[in-house]
């Protein structure tokens, strides 16, 4: 019996498919990795040092929620990741042909002055509307509405929306929800954390006995989460109210 091919591994564009074609990413994945390990960082100064005393010295509350959103954060963004964006299966050697076929007789009735202008756009009638859709050269496909080719991953994304490197994969209509929901959790994660740390380096600043440098020495890591926090949140607040608007 000879062995079967899977789809994925006759794939032509620039994408990395793991677990048997199950999760599905760009192949430039750097900016992913320095986006997750910074979280992932952050995310440790947090729990190690702030967490645990406002744990102890205020309300168990603060790290319980920041464990929730930080889960919700790490699964929407992986989920992102990982999930096919709504990538548009190229033409087989047999629909090429049929297509090129068809532009031949197009130039040969005079229909068009060129090939390109002839293969580029094509007019269909939906619902007594027509709907013109753009020819791929590279995926030698007719896109539907709203999708486009990734120059990055090298493939027709459907409703592309734009290939973000920081979660390392095109966004479309298979993982938009999930880009819009990581998005809300890290924006909230963000201002929880940065809300948490500036309560604790106000409790610590009231203790007796604390000079400056005394209490510069017991907060290290807070004012470094807090920096983090300050720079990144509120980009991720910017972004996430403009994709709000775009789905409201």
């Amino acid at each position: 019996m000879s062995d079967v091919r899977r789809k994925y591994e006759s794939f032509e564009g620039d994408n990395t498919f793991l677990c048997k074609g199950r999760l599905v990413m760009a192949k430039r994945i750097g900016i992913f990795l320095g986006n997750v390990s910074l979280l992932t960082v952050t995310s440790i100064l947090f729990f190690a040092f702030d967490a645990v005393y406002l744990g102890q010295h205020s309300s168990f509350a603060f790290p319980l929620v920041a464990g929730i959103l930080c889960l919700l954060t790490f699964a929407t963004l992986f989920r992102t990741a990982t999930i096919d964006p709504g990538i548009l299966p190229r033409a087989t050697g047999a629909e090429k042909d049929a297509n090129d076929h068809e532009n031949s007789v197009r130039i040969a009735n005079g229909e068009h002055n060129n090939s390109y202008q002839q293969s580029s756009i094509r007019t269909h009638t939906i619902k007594g509307e027509a709907m013109s859709v753009r020819f791929c050269t590279t995926c030698h496909i007719y896109r539907p509405p709203r999708a486009s080719h990734c120059g990055i991953c090298n493939s027709c994304i459907e409703n592309f929306d734009h290939h973000c490197p920081w979660v390392g994969n095109c966004v479309g209509k298979r993982n938009y929800r999930y880009f819009y929901l990581f998005l809300l959790f890290l924006s909230t994660y963000g201002l929880f954390v940065l809300g948490s740390v500036v309560y604790r380096i106000v409790l610590v600043s009231r203790e007796d006995g604390n000079s400056f440098p005394q209490f510069l020495g017991k907060v290290p890591c807070s004012i470094i989460v807090c920096c983090i926090c300050a720079f990144s949140a509120f980009s991720v607040i910017g972004l996430c109210g403009f994709h709000s608007k775009l789905i409201a």
